[in-house]
């Protein structure tokens, strides 16, 4: 009976993930082909873009399903269910839902560092005059690059064990024993848990850069709303008369056979750009006029602000509750080098509370986790759509509707996956007892106060740092990001940062105006053909 159960339940777990896989896979394609030029596209790149935005929002289903795993494994009462009171049957399931970390991280190492490195210089390598083996054989070339800084992470992650040798007094051969040894028991795991940190602390940085600033611009934008349409339209009809005032000024001063000064000749360029643009931006402001999109768009207004209103309180209080977890590892935890680690929560948590709150109405708990991740992920793909892609102070890319070259959906897609490395280690910090143990309870001997020691009615707990070892299962995310201290300790300062940028951003769109409709959609460096694909 019980494996009759036991099956009927990993059946229905395996539709659930089909069907969840299928959401995502179109997802994914109705996303890369809504931001895709139309000109410019290409079949391998759009496959690998597709892909990997895939890959990335699959990896984010990984810290739910770890914590509903070691929740799934115990009754509401603090036992264990029959088919997992074995050690050796909790032990299967902690490495399969360890292969599966390792396996998606695996894969996002090879995308990062190799499949898309080489679509993108592939793409780049395109001309009329390259045959097909020289572009693949200048692309490998460019990758080669990328390759021998992911082998390096290996090594360096491979050699570097965490624990010293057993004697400090050992000869050089004995140590580099050790290490091959190390390295052989292992099977190369600390290697590629040192390569997926690594990644991690590039992932830190795109969060502090984009998903701060999307979890501030993407609310307040659908509480401020775009310009009106007519306005606009107004706007810059005034504005085209205007320009062309200004050049008939300009051309009258040639009328009489006299050349125009070259300072005249250059304002005259610039005002004549100037007056194209505007003349492309009325044709789209007209077109999104007549579109149905924006009557449904403005239908939708109420809705729209009410979602607002819900995503900010929503990042407030994950502002909130990340600075209550990192002043609590400030006060409580062993210091840096111990990475800042604590065990579950000395200090009020609203969200970590919320998450223990809801733990006795399944699958409430699961939902708010599972929501909390995909808000990252879409505040994060916010940030980059407003911010576009940056080097530093240069601007590389633009995101833009239907505009997006592949090599900006190609580097889009690996900060994503970038990202999506950090996000367990956002989530952690913003709950940390939950993320440990989800929403396992263990029972706990009271003992009356007139016998002493002797054992009376047993309590029902939630797990925490005191419950007893064997009674409590730690989720295999906790593990694997705090396999490395110093990592913890970068990711801790990178926590305050994060919420400096998210106030910084905050205060930016709030001084700014209301979006245009056509937002993006113009620019000066488009080329008049690009508005056939708006106009047919």
């Amino acid at each position: 009976m019980a494996s009759q159960t036991l099956l009927s339940e990993s059946l229905l777990g395996w539709s659930i993930f089909a069907f969840i896989l299928l959401v995502i896979l179109a997802f994914c394609w109705f996303y890369i082909r809504k931001y895709q030029s139309r000109q410019e596209s290409e079949a391998v790149s759009t496959i690998t873009a597709i892909c990997a935005l895939a890959i990335a929002l699959i990896t984010t289903a990984l810290l739910p399903v770890d914590i509903f795993l070691v929740s799934f494994m115990k009754y509401p009462n603090g036992t264990y269910k029959d088919w997992a009171e074995s050690n050796e049957t909790r032990g299967q399931i902690e490495n399969t839902v360890l292969c599966g970390y390792y396996t998606l991280y695996s894969i996002i190492l090879f995308c990062v560092f190799l499949w898309i490195p080489f679509v993108y210089f592939y793409y780049e390598e395109k001309d009329d005059e390259t045959n097909r083996c020289s572009q693949v054989r200048n692309a490998l070339k460019y990758t080669v690059g990328f390759v021998i800084v992911c082998v390096v992470l290996l090594l360096i992650g491979a050699f570097v064990p965490l624990d010293p040798p057993p004697s400090t007094n050992s000869t050089q051969w004995e140590k580099v024993q050790y290490l091959f040894e190390e390295l052989g028991s292992s099977h190369g795991l600390p290697a590629l848990s040192f390569s997926i940190s690594s990644l991690t602390l590039i992932g830190m940085l795109a969060v502090i850069t984009y998903t701060a600033y999307g979890m501030s611009v993407l609310p307040l934008n659908l509480i401020k709303g775009t310009r009106s349409v007519a306005y606009e339209l107004l706007e810059n009809t005034d504005e085209i008369e205007d320009v062309e005032q200004q050049i008939e000024k300009l051309k009258a001063k040639c009328k009489d056979g006299r050349p125009l000064s070259s300072r005249d000749r250059q304002s005259l360029q610039a005002l004549e750009g100037k007056l194209q643009v505007l003349q492309r931006r009325g044709r789209h402001l007209e077109i999104a006029e007549r579109n149905c999109c924006t009557k449904v768009g403005s239908a939708l207004r109420p809705f729209k602000i009410l979602l607002g209103i819900f995503f900010i309180i929503v990042a407030l209080v994950f502002i909130v509750s990340l600075f209550i977890s990192n002043l609590d590892k400030a006060l409580h935890s062993a210091g840096i080098s111990s990475g800042f680690i604590i065990f579950g929560t000395n200090l009020t948590n609203p969200l970590n509370e919320l998450l223990l709150v809801l733990q006795p109405v399944f699958p409430l708990d699961y939902i708010l986790i599972t929501v909390i991740t995909v808000y990252f992920v879409l505040t994060s793909m916010a940030g980059i759509r407003n911010m576009g892609i940056w080097f530093f102070w240069i601007r590389l890319y633009k995101i833009r509707p239907k505009k997006t070259r592949p090599q900006a959906l190609l580097f889009l897609c690996m900060i994503l996956l970038l990202i999506v490395l950090h996000t367990s280690y956002m989530i952690y910090s913003l709950a940390p007892q939950y993320v440990m143990y989800g929403s396992q309870k263990y029972l706990a001997e009271s003992h009356s106060p007139s016998e002493g020691v002797t054992p009376g009615n047993a309590t029902t707990r939630i797990c925490d740092a005191d419950a007893p070892e064997d009674q409590c299962m730690v989720t295999r995310s906790y593990l694997f990001l705090h396999k490395f201290w110093f990592f913890s300790t970068i990711y801790y300062f990178g926590n305050w940062v994060f919420i400096g940028v998210f106030l910084l951003g905050l205060v930016v769109s709030c001084c700014r105006g209301k979006k245009s409709v056509i937002e993006g959609e113009v620019e000066a460096d488009d080329s008049d053909m690009s508005d056939d694909e708006y106009v047919h």
